[in-house]
């Protein structure tokens, strides 16, 4: 190859680099072009390669200046286009408009729903009397529901338990209250038995205090010689604990109000002082200076008949209370909807 033949070639390949070094559109791209033709293995070094191999030593001279200023021209085009890539990128940076008088976004935390709060607080009250918690099913047999408890399908206790039965089945139901829970536990274990049994239980039940669905934790005690003076000294702990921090809470008192439940003999519905009037009357008391709770009473003979525990030997109290109840009244939470609405704003309001 003669040197007007190789600078013909060059100048060939040296227009045909600049094409597609123009249509590079990133640096990746751009270094590519540049090794297919000003690379060690690029076509103009192999060029330049095979022109010194078949010249004549008086030519080999002129041949390498000639291809080593194309060369170079080569190297400048690539840093030029490196360069210019560079400055388009910061120019499109500068472009951006922030404004860095502006707050930095900062992330929330999450947060524990309020009624999750107070039934960990419930739980770790009974727990330190030596109480562990029990759970069970959702969907429950009648027996365990309602028969094992002493509710049979003509009792009018049952009224005032209205619930979901489902679809075709008038023996499957969603769980009234976590007494099933009781029954389930004493029918595998024998006594001493302490538990609560807190979870969701569903009753048609629809205003402002009341919800189809609510959050409910049952106590239960069973062992020789368990009497209604160790359910309402429990009782009394629990609430003066629950509230403490709340002004007048060491002085909280609780009453037992004679009452009916089939499953429990004597059966009492269970006041506190009213922990926002200390006993003095207000609206939320209704000027009575007592708030109703939940329920109680000694478990009855024939709840221990249907789980084979000897009533001569054994006694029991056993208890249960509205978590969203115990909630509404620590939180002065006015509608019981408003724990289940879902609005993130009412849960950052409880820590």
């Amino acid at each position: 190859m003669t040197l007007s033949d190789l600078e013909a070639e060059l100048a060939r390949l040296l227009s045909s680099y600049r094409t597609q070094m123009a249509m590079a559109a990133s640096e990746q791209a751009i270094r590519k072009v540049y090794a297919d033709f000003g690379g060690s293995s690029g076509s103009m070094r192999l060029a330049q390669k095979e022109a010194l191999r078949s010249a004549p030593n008086t030519e080999k001279k002129a041949i390498g200046l000639a291809t080593n200023q194309i060369l170079a021209a080569v190297d400048v085009e690539l840093e030029a286009r490196l360069q210019g890539l560079a400055n388009a990128a910061r120019a499109a940076e500068l472009r951006r408009t922030v404004d860095v008088t502006l707050p930095g976004r900062q992330r929330r935390l999450g947060r524990l729903h309020p009624i999750t709060l107070v039934r960990r607080d419930i739980e770790t009250i009974f727990a330190q009397l030596g109480f562990v918690v029990a759970e069970g099913p959702e969907v429950e047999t009648d027996f365990h529901n309602f028969e094992a408890l002493g509710i049979p399908k003509d009792h009018p206790a049952r009224d005032m338990q209205d619930t979901f039965y489902l679809a075709g089945s008038t023996d499957i139901v969603l769980r009234t209250h976590t007494s099933p829970v009781q029954i389930r536990t004493m029918l595998t274990q024998q006594p001493p038995v302490r538990i609560i049994a807190p979870g969701p239980v569903y009753r048609k039940d629809d205003d402002p205090t009341h919800s189809p669905m609510f959050n409910q934790i049952e106590g239960l005690c069973v062992d020789e010689g368990v009497t209604l003076a160790d359910l309402k000294g429990t009782l009394l702990h629990f609430v003066r604990r629950f509230f403490a921090g709340t002004d007048g809470a060491a002085g909280l008192d609780v009453r037992l109000r004679p009452s009916f439940f089939p499953f429990t003999e004597p059966s009492a519905e269970v006041d506190m002082s009213c922990v926002f009037c200390s006993g003095a009357g207000c609206r939320v008391c209704k000027q009575t200076g007592w708030i109703e709770i939940g329920g109680a009473g000694m478990v009855d003979p024939v709840v221990f008949g249907h789980v084979g525990y000897d009533a001569e030997r054994y006694s029991g109290f056993a208890f249960g209370m509205g978590i969203d109840r115990m909630a509404m009244l620590k939180y002065s939470v006015g509608d019981i909807k408003l724990f289940f609405d879902g609005d993130v704003r009412f849960a950052r309001m409880f820590r």
